[in-house]
């Protein structure tokens, strides 16, 4: 696509080590060029649009690369790795994923809920251990407990007080935005109660609002994080909260690691006082705390509640409807509204 020179150029910000091709469809009203491009020095300094591939991080002294820039696109659904302050004092406009990776977001999400509550993870382990023609029966609880030094009345006690259904819950979504909403829809066959916290309450949804999190997770049998990490959202599941939820509460988090206080939770999930986590995400990528490898009562996932063709497809047309729509001077698709984040 570089070779088109009567194109407006756009140019594509990523880590050295981050080179995930993009599959850019043939006919384009841009020209979308990387930094490895030798037509890169010619458009850095006067490129309008900066796409920025996570998690490559854009802050003040990246965008001074750029001083032509007046949109960022961004490609995924979290804006964390983006100063967005310095993108509105340079009143650069910026866009999000929109609802591209929605679906498979809030899939994931409840896939990760029955796993931590109906022990599915933890039943394949116990299988393939050998353990199924000793202990017989296996518990779908949330306890974290040692299954190989149970007896067997132990194990039927653990069964019989722990077992639990999906449908009898009090699911609280920390965040209604695309994924969450979609969240509360798939929720919603299961029989569960349904509540929510957000930014603003939501006009016509049928879900209870509470005006904060510590109000949610004292209304919660289980908590799912979707919500977006900003500074206002750091370690929004913290001491308060966990305890809030509770012994038997589960915790399910496909936003962002920084989103938990992640040594309060580790601390709550090693010392019981906690039913369960399903975690995508963790706070210091790629590392995962080791406490948490050895809990049945915990699924852990490698950031990918999103990593689907579909929605890298999805992504991709969104990111080219934002690009077209600036170029065309048309409203943008998804862009982030700065000064509710800033």
């Amino acid at each position: 696509m570089a070779d088109d020179n009567n194109l407006p150029a756009v140019i594509i910000h990523r880590l050295s080590d981050f080179q995930h091709p993009l599959p850019w469809p043939k006919h384009t009203i841009f020209n979308p060029i990387e930094s490895s491009d030798p037509l890169y020095p010619v458009h850095r300094a006067s490129a309008r649009v900066l796409i920025v591939i996570p998690p490559s991080p854009l802050k003040a002294e990246h965008l001074d690369q750029y001083p032509s820039v007046e949109c960022v696109v961004g490609t995924s659904a979290g804006v964390d790795h983006i100063d967005l302050a310095e993108c509105r004092a340079r009143n650069i406009r910026v866009t999000g994923a929109g609802s591209a990776f929605a679906e498979d977001g809030a899939d994931y999400a409840i896939g990760l809920l029955l796993d931590v509550l109906r022990r599915v993870s933890a039943a394949h382990r116990f299988v393939r251990a050998g353990l199924w023609p000793v202990k017989d029966h296996f518990p779908l609880g949330n306890k974290a407990i040692c299954l190989v030094e149970m007896d067997m009345i132990g194990l039927f006690r653990w069964w019989h007080d722990d077992i639990t259904v999906l449908g009898e819950k009090r699911v609280g979504i920390v965040g209604l935005g695309n994924i969450g909403t979609l969240v509360a829809k798939r929720l919603e066959p299961f029989g569960c109660t349904i509540a929510y916290t957000s930014r603003n309450k939501k006009p016509q949804i049928p879900y209870a609002y509470y005006p904060t999190v510590l109000d949610l997770a004292t209304n919660s049998d289980s908590l799912i994080i979707c919500c977006a990490l900003s500074n206002k959202t750091r370690h929004i599941i913290n001491r308060d909260v966990l305890t809030a939820l509770g012994k038997k509460g589960v915790i399910v988090n496909i936003g962002r690691g920084a989103l938990v206080d992640e040594k309060e939770l580790v601390k709550f999930l090693v010392e019981g006082e906690l039913g369960g986590a399903g975690l995508d995400v963790f706070e210091n990528e790629p590392e995962v705390p080791k406490e948490l490898y050895m809990l049945d009562n915990v699924v852990l996932s490698p950031h990918r509640a999103v990593a689907t063709p579909e929605s890298f497809n999805n992504v991709m047309e969104v990111v080219i409807a934002n690009i077209t729509a600036f170029f065309l001077n048309k409203p943008l698709l998804s862009e982030i509204d700065l000064n509710d984040w800033c």
